[in-house]
């Protein structure tokens, strides 16, 4: 309503000025209405010539403020896609050596729970069943326990309840790693006590009966420390899992026994 009724101001001011214009063809003694006619006729031209142009920029600056927000989204959209094109490239070429050709199927984590659970976006219907490896680009994420039609659950490796059976690459000695709770690592207990042990040493899965619920040969983290325990059975070592469990992501899972 205001804009409308300040358009028709300089309106109503331009037709007078043209009336007075018009007079003045015929009538000589106006001179002092010609000067004032011509004031108001450019002012009014000034005022309707400084209306349009606001009304120019302004429509100027909302179709570029569109186009920006579209080359964002554009260029937003192309980061996603680079992205997992590039996290799915890391995930194949790190699995090649030890998948052997087994089928997997990649998934991502949409759900994190308190208890070393996360969930992911596939299920039965993509061949997932209970007891199958989960693994990502760096390592050995964890298990699955549970398969619904679309979603899955999967227990981590750092689960306090579950232990891996893992090898020693290098020197094959075997053993077991349980999750330290509260603290993202893994306790490594090898078998025999007097096993060679050092910090970087790496450790892998050693593959259970049957495939189920690990396949051999996943990279499961880096030995950081060693523990100084005399006259017990057992080696035991903290190993830093390779996955960063507590930021995953894109996962697959190795699919067997279908």
């Amino acid at each position: 309503m205001n804009r409308r009724r300040f358009v028709r101001v300089p309106l109503a001011l331009l037709v007078a000025a043209g009336a007075l214009v018009a007079v003045d063809r015929y009538v000589t003694p106006l001179t002092p209405l010609r000067a004032a006619a011509s004031i108001a006729y450019g002012t009014a031209e000034n005022a309707i010539g400084s209306l349009t142009r606001r009304w120019g920029d302004s429509g100027r600056v909302q179709t570029l403020e569109q186009e920006n927000a579209r080359l964002r989204a554009d260029l937003l959209t192309a980061q996603t896609q680079r992205d997992v094109s590039g996290r799915q490239s890391a995930l194949s070429a790190s699995s090649a050596t030890w998948l052997a050709g087994r089928r997997s199927v990649s998934a991502h984590v949409v759900a994190i729970g308190r208890d070393q659970r996360v969930t992911i976006d596939a299920g039965t219907r993509d061949g997932l069943t209970p007891d199958l490896t989960v693994f990502d680009a760096s390592g050995l994420v964890g298990r699955v326990t549970w398969a619904g039609p679309v979603t899955s659950t999967v227990a981590l490796a750092t689960d306090a309840a579950s232990s891996v059976g893992v090898r020693m690459a290098g020197s094959d000695e075997v053993g077991l790693v349980t999750g330290i709770p509260g603290q993202g690592l893994l306790k490594l207990s090898l078998l025999r006590p007097d096993a060679p042990l050092k910090p970087g040493d790496q450790v892998v899965t050693m593959g259970s009966q049957n495939l189920r619920p690990y396949v051999p040969g996943v990279p499961v983290g880096t030995v950081v420390s060693v523990e100084n325990t005399p006259g017990t059975a057992t080696r035991t070592a903290v190993v830093r899992p390779y996955a960063r469990l507590s930021a995953l992501n894109l996962v697959a899972v190795v699919v067997v026994g279908t």
